[in-house]
């Protein structure tokens, strides 16, 4: 099943800065094959449900294997079965409107 994803992925205990994780957290995005679109506060991402679930799963474990010894994430996800719809589909299908 696909999913498009919101992910929002915070370190604890890092200090301020977290820039080196949100980057490595990408990586583990891009790795895995998924489609991403970073923005100011998390990454928009699509793929096959398990896909989706096991990156941000090792999301988690290289922020730890960093030295984070908290890590708190956001996550909003959500499916179709009517069609198949893409983050480009849908953020055209607002901008049409406009």
């Amino acid at each position: 099943m696909k999913v498009i994803a919101d992910l929002s992925v915070v370190p604890i205990g890092v200090g301020v800065s977290l820039s080196k994780y949100v980057a490595a957290c990408e990586k583990v995005l891009t790795e895995a094959g998924l489609k991403t679109r970073l923005h100011a506060y998390g990454t928009n991402l699509e793929g096959e449900w398990d896909d989706v679930f096991a990156a941000i799963k090792r999301c988690h474990e290289v922020l730890h294997e960093m030295g984070a010894p908290r890590v708190s994430t956001v996550i909003k996800a959500g499916t179709r079965t009517d069609r198949d719809q893409t983050m480009n589909d849908k953020v055209k299908s607002v901008e049409k409107k406009m």
